[in-house]
């Protein structure tokens, strides 16, 4: 009997002391996730590595895009290896934030590796663009660098990303938090979408958070689920402060958050081992921006200098009308760096061209006192089919909130037909109605005849000249458009007619006949 017990006491020795050497020597042990369903955590991923990559990649500019080079070797097939494998590289990444290796981070990987490997080739085309961006302002405030890889996670690198709810742009704003951070948003212009400034206003977020948690992890999981519900996890946790500890008291779909963040660092890293290659995008990498101190369309630049009108897009997807709003504060144009020189060069024609058909219904809001109550508008949209009170909102730049507000909505539900009444900021641009301008058009001429040349301390003053004519000496800066503006009811189509102009130059100095009209 003693003899039976000792066997049996050296047979339990034996499998405590295999367990021990597995856990130091094997694979990595977690009993805080065994109470949770790997598949489920895995399940609830976010929207933009849910989406139809064909889908996105043609919303993306397809044509920027272009096959793998010759010596990458890339197929179907996911390469699979065993969890040494993946500590070890995770090991070898230069990270502040730490990057540990359990079951979670696996089926991440997994996740990139195999069912998503058409959005890994996409994003690492994309990388290549927007990567270097992202680094120069983390760098600015002094971040980890690994911190762009929460761009992969939140947007798939897409900067007109827009979530169910409202989310957009590379980091996944929502509207209110977007203009805590200072990002303007209105019916012309939205800064999440800017990759330069969202990703500002993203490390000021970042900084916020790490001066409360003073850990990256607990920082990515406010990110995705706000300081409210990191703490209510912290709480119910008894205030443990590690990510792993507090796991399971955190919601479901930020469980799988900062897991995915580790995955991306792997998978941006290592793909080539997975026989993924990039999409090569052939976006232009050397760029460089000018200052736009008027109205102005992305067509107009698009034919005078001859750059696709698709490429200024990608390059500036913050305006989302394809006018860039100058006359209310100087703007960005990002261009190619080989043709800034030939927009400076050709500015005035670009501000001139095709100025009465692109820009027909659009009238400049200018207060002179800063005033912003000059640029909010009363509207009235009509819901058509596909539309939610989010995507509605974030057209307008106001939030679902204020859209219930002033149409004594209970809910968030809209039906198409609906007609929402909206107090919107214009960005400082007003766009006129058909009937509006129809009834400009029929207005009798004597009513055009009795307004007057606005005049400004940038001009010397117009006179009469028999009263058929003014004459204006341009200054320096002057367009023939800008003129035109002065003068209601001239063209620069008549400027040039009166002044026998073959184009659109004009030199400072020189005296120009205004036609009265």
């Amino acid at each position: 009997m003693n003899k039976n017990l000792l066997i049996l006491f050296c047979l339990f020795c034996l499998i405590q002391l295999s367990r021990a050497q597995d856990a130091i020597f094997g694979e990595p042990q977690h009993s805080t996730l065994s109470t949770d369903s790997l598949s489920d955590v895995v399940g609830l991923i976010p929207e933009s590595l849910d989406a139809n990559v064909d889908s996105l990649l043609h919303s993306w500019h397809v044509q920027y895009f272009s096959k793998v080079d010759e010596y990458c070797h890339d197929d179907e097939e996911n390469v699979y290896f065993p969890d040494s494998i993946y500590i070890e590289r995770l090991e070898r990444l230069p990270s502040v934030i730490r990057l540990p290796y359990n079951e979670v981070v696996r089926d991440c990987i997994d996740l990139y590796a195999a069912r998503k490997r058409d959005l890994v080739r996409y994003m690492l085309g994309m990388a290549d663009f927007y990567f270097p961006i992202i680094e120069r302002v983390l760098d600015k405030h002094n971040l980890p660098l690994e911190l762009k890889y929460l761009a992969v996670v939140e947007s798939a690198l897409n900067p007109v990303a827009l979530s169910r709810v409202g989310a957009c742009g590379l980091w996944q704003f929502m509207l209110p938090t977007g203009k805590i951070y200072g990002l303007e948003i209105n019916s012309l212009l939205d800064e999440r979408r800017d990759p330069e400034k969202a990703t500002e206003a993203a490390c000021k977020y970042f900084e916020d958070m790490y001066a409360i948690y003073g850990d990256w992890n607990l920082v990515l999981a406010s990110y995705n689920c706000g300081p409210g519900n990191v703490n209510k996890a912290i709480r119910r946790s008894g205030g443990k402060t590690d990510f792993w500890e507090i796991f399971r008291y955190l919601p479901r779909e930020t469980r799988s958050y900062v897991p995915l963040f580790i995955a991306a660092n792997y998978i941006m890293n290592y793909y080539c081992d997975h026989n993924i290659c990039p999409l090569q995008t052939s976006l232009p990498l050397a760029t460089d921006t000018v200052m736009v101190s008027s109205m102005l369309h992305l067509q107009q630049v698009s034919d005078v200098l001859g750059v696709d009108i698709e490429q200024l897009r990608a390059l500036n997807p913050q305006y989302k009308r394809d006018i860039i709003p100058g006359n209310t504060k100087p703007s960005v144009l990002k261009l190619p760096a080989n043709q800034t020189y030939a927009f400076v060069d050709k500015e005035d024609t670009v501000y001139t061209h095709r100025i009465e058909e692109l820009l027909a219904n659009c009238v400049p809001v200018n207060a002179d006192d800063g005033s912003k109550n000059l640029r909010l508008e009363k509207i009235t949209h009509v819901v058509a089919s596909g539309e939610n009170i989010y995507t509605i909102a974030n057209r307008y730049g106001v939030t679902p909130k204020d859209i219930r507000k002033w149409n004594g909505l209970k809910s968030n539900r809209v039906g198409r037909g609906a007609r929402l009444r909206l107090h919107v900021d214009n960005g400082g641009v007003t766009f006129a109605s058909a009937k509006t301008q129809k009834a400009e058009k029929t207005e009798p001429a004597k009513a055009v005849q009795k307004a007057t040349p606005v005049a400004t301390k940038s001009n010397l003053t117009a006179r009469a000249t028999g009263g058929k004519s003014h004459t204006y000496t341009v200054q320096s800066g002057d367009s023939l458009y800008s003129i035109a503006k002065k003068y209601p009811g001239v063209s620069t189509d008549d400027l040039q007619k009166v002044n026998g102009l073959t184009s659109t130059d004009i030199r400072p100095g020189q005296v120009l006949k205004i036609p009265v009209v």
